[in-house]
């Protein structure tokens, strides 16, 4: 009999409802765990039991080891599955689950604690032979001591968290003007977000791939690997698409790169599964940058190129199993390929973003799968990361797993939050990235923020916004006053255009319709017109012949807003036809708000200072980000009502300033 019958998994969203069908599939029973804001969530739903583990904040329920070790004793498991984040990678954690006679669906405790210390992991894999980018991770910590060791380095070099990882406490440093100041920078985010200040030094390898080796290592001392995936798309050092195989990595340099992340692993007699991630030079040359002790976000596209269930493995051998496969039944097979779907503003800075799931459709066909942990008519909240869920497809090869990705994103529907679906669209269709040209600087350099921000809906989204409310309300009172659809467009008085007005963000346009019988109307956006013949309605989707062509929109309506997902691209219109006048621009009348719920890191104003226009007042931490809150006004601070630390809501009042008058009025 197996030692693991029952799981508690100690997570939350998709990858909790990856590791319950991962569990379903052996016959474990599952046991999942939530917080006050998670109550309704699809994990909540999915798993065979449920238990309560706190408030909505991750240090009252995700990040209490007391609870979750609780949790499983009450409800009978055997064992706990971290999944990533929370404690996935905290080695007090997992022993702690040793100590209650748990298993830990993981590494040992020593291995978590090596590896989640990038300045002890890396002298150990210097020790073992493994290829490290040259730097410094010496003891003394004096910023004098690191000032004088990026002096040696030579520049660029990245400053970086010893003890943490997605890009928090991170710096990229260009000369030594601004590298004080970089230290600083890095170690209070650190702290901040790790609780350690400590830091590291590397030379900045410029025009790099991130590369990184899925391993496996059992109980019986044995050690495989899964082959590459390709994470250079990134944000921030926040990754944006992954894929396996990388584009860059031939049999040869597979086999070489395998070969020294299985070193890596032996050498701390790693058990289940890990990756080893490396920077890819141009030249070939691969570094170490990291060892994660756990199951990746990325890791379904090692599993649609090898067909191995990671997650099933990772229970077998936590369960004292030999590992399945041997290297050498270890194949590669087609390309796939992963985006993130984050609730991210794109357009603004990448800021997360919280609202009601009014519309979520997934995308169906062969080679396509969506993990995820949304529920339509959900919430997304504030309290947790902004990734929703991973869009991954499988192809013979690269082209055709790109193609069938641009598809899958197009028949990706999210209502109620704003997404970064559209970004990932352009990605996989921009020129470089369909040949497999990008590297860690390929966003900045293909989407810099000015151009991202400049993206606004053209006159035939405008066109097509308009067309869906007029229709949507005729047929609705059509429907309600029991008339037959062959009234439709049917008037006893002369035609003449109607105007709609809409509001897309700030911008306010007035758009005229004119019906011309029966399903047929001409909507006009400025001097532009285009001519529309309606088909069906599903109630979420509008048919309807566009300037001759059969194309059709799905839109979701609540209140006075409506969403429109047309020609690829999904943007939130206010219909302003009957509603009065918006207030001004937030910020202007003096009263700086909170642009998201969060904590609050800093406030840099104090009653009677000057400010002006642009200024920061704020420092808001929201979804593991950090957001500065500017006046768009100068004047005087006359009150401020709330300091560091505090946990804000959305759009509560931070600071009050008494607003200097514009002398050119």
């Amino acid at each position: 009999m197996r030692s693991i019958q029952k799981v508690l998994i100690a997570n939350r969203g998709e990858i909790a409802v990856r590791i319950i069908q991962g569990a379903r599939k052996l016959g474990l029973r599952t046991v999942a765990v939530y917080s006050d804001a998670d109550r309704h969530a699809r994990h909540v739903l999915e798993a065979d039991q449920a238990v309560h583990i706190g408030p909505s904040t991750v240090a009252e329920s995700y990040l209490r080891a007391d609870r979750l070790i609780a949790a499983a004793k009450a409800a009978g498991a055997q064992a706990i599955h971290p999944g990533y984040g929370f404690l996935a990678e905290n080695a007090d954690f997992a022993q702690a689950c040793a100590d209650a006679g748990l298993v830990f669906v993981g590494p040992s405790p020593d291995a978590i604690a090596l590896m989640g210390n990038k300045r002890a992991s890396k002298i150990k894999m210097i020790d073992a032979g493994v290829p490290c980018v040259p730097g410094y991770e010496g003891a003394d910590q004096d910023d004098a001591t690191l000032l004088q060791e990026i002096g040696k380095i030579g520049f660029p070099v990245m400053i970086k968290a010893a003890a943490g990882g997605g890009g928090r406490g991170m710096r990229l440093c260009h000369s030594q003007d601004e590298a004080a100041a970089q230290i600083r920078s890095a170690r209070s985010e650190a702290e901040s977000a790790f609780g350690s200040g400590e830091l590291i030094l590397e030379k900045a390898v410029i025009g790099a791939r991130h590369v990184e080796i899925q391993v496996f290592g059992d109980q019986h001392g044995q050690v495989v690997h899964l082959g590459e995936r390709d994470c250079s798309v990134q944000r921030r050092h926040q990754k944006v698409v992954e894929e396996s195989p990388s584009p860059a990595v031939d049999e040869a340099l597979r086999a070489r790169m395998g070969e020294a992340a299985v070193q890596a692993a032996r050498s701390i007699d790693y058990q289940g599964a890990g990756t080893v991630e490396f920077l890819l030079g141009a030249d070939g040359a691969f570094y170490f940058l990291e060892m994660n002790t756990r199951l990746q976000v990325e890791h379904p596209v090692t599993e649609l190129v090898t067909g191995v269930d990671l997650v099933e493995w990772q229970f077998r051998i936590a369960d004292g199993e030999p590992l399945p496969l041997s290297q050498d039944n270890i194949t590669q097979q087609g390309h796939a390929i992963e985006v993130r779907l984050c609730a991210e503003d794109s357009r603004h800075g990448d800021v997360p973003q919280t609202g009601p799931v009014l519309r979520w459709r997934v995308p169906q066909g062969e080679g396509v799968r969506m993990d995820h942990g949304l529920v339509e008519g959900g919430e997304v909240s504030p309290f947790y990361d902004s990734m929703l869920g991973k869009l991954i497809v499988y192809g013979h090869d690269r082209e055709a797993a790109r193609l069938r990705l641009r598809r899958a994103l197009v028949d990706t529907t999210l209502h109620g939050v704003i997404s970064n679906i559209d970004f990932l669209q352009q990605i996989i269709q921009e020129a470089d990235f369909a040949s497999g040209d990008f590297h860690t600087g390929y966003i900045p350099a293909h989407f810099p923020d000015e151009q991202r921000a400049a993206e606004t809906p053209d006159a035939a989204h405008w066109a097509v916004a308009a067309m869906v409310l007029y229709w949507d309300d005729t047929w609705q009172l059509y429907s309600e006053a029991d008339f037959a659809t062959d009234m439709l467009g049917w008037m006893s008085a002369n035609r003449s255009e109607q105007y709609l007005k809409l509001r897309w963000e700030d911008v306010e346009q007035t758009v005229y319709l004119l019906n011309e019988g029966g399903r047929r109307c001409t909507v006009r956006v400025g001097d532009q017109q285009f001519h529309f013949d309606v088909d069906a309605c599903d109630g979420f989707e509008r048919q309807f012949y566009f300037e001759g062509v059969r194309r059709s929109a799905r839109y979701t309506r609540q209140d006075h807003q409506i969403w429109v997902s047309f020609d690829a691209r999904t943007w939130c219109y206010a219909d302003l036809t009957l509603v009065p006048p918006a207030p001004p621009e937030a910020g202007s009348d003096g009263r700086i708000c909170a642009n998201s719920d969060g904590k609050l890191l800093d406030v840099a104003v104090q009653v009677g200072d000057q400010v002006a226009p642009g200024q920061t007042i704020a420092v808001l931490e929201a979804m593991k980000m950090e957001f500065q809150l500017t006046t768009p006004v100068a004047g005087r601070v006359v009150a401020v009502n709330a300091s560091a630390g505090d946990q804000v809501a959305n759009r509560q009042l931070i600071v009050e300033l008494s607003v200097e008058e514009n002398d050119d009025a």
